[in-house]
Parts: C-alpha cells; sequence; structure tokens
C-alpha cells in the first residue's frame, strides 16, 4: 500500500519551533530539521503523527482520518 502524502504548512511548524519562516525553509532544505512521520494503529488507524526536530525543540502534528491537521 502506498503511503499517503501529508502536507503540513511550514508557517505552522516553523512557529512552532520559533523560527522564521525563511529560516525554516533552508534548514530543511539543508537536512537540519529532521522529520518523523508516524502512522496510527488499531483505534489511531487512518491518523498520522509529524514531528519535525531542531536543536531540542520539538513541533508535532497530528492529522486525522479527514486529513485535518492540528498541533499535537
Amino acid at each position: 500500500m502506498p503511503s499517503p502524502q501529508l502536507e503540513i504548512d511550514g508557517r505552522q511548524v516553523a512557529q512552532a519551533l520559533d523560527l522564521d519562516v525563511d529560516s525554516f525553509r533552508r534548514l530543511m532544505d539543508d537536512g537540519r530539521i529532521a522529520v518523523l512521520c508516524e502512522r496510527g494503529t488499531g483505534e489511531d488507524a487512518g491518523t498520522y503523527r509529524a514531528s519535525f526536530y531542531y536543536q531540542g525543540r520539538r513541533a508535532r502534528f497530528l492529522v486525522d482520518a479527514r486529513g485535518r491537521i492540528r498541533p499535537a
């Protein structure tokens, strides 16, 4: 089964990591922000959790079964 493509607005991630958008995009392009995406199982099936890490900071977002994104 192919993995779905999740899209999370970079402005939301930048704000959660206390970065401006341009810095966030540059750091993403440079591979300096780590990203982990987890798929829910059991009662959480159909949901995803995306976590972004930079210098000890974490921005975490949940994507529900309808594709709505909300901070975790």
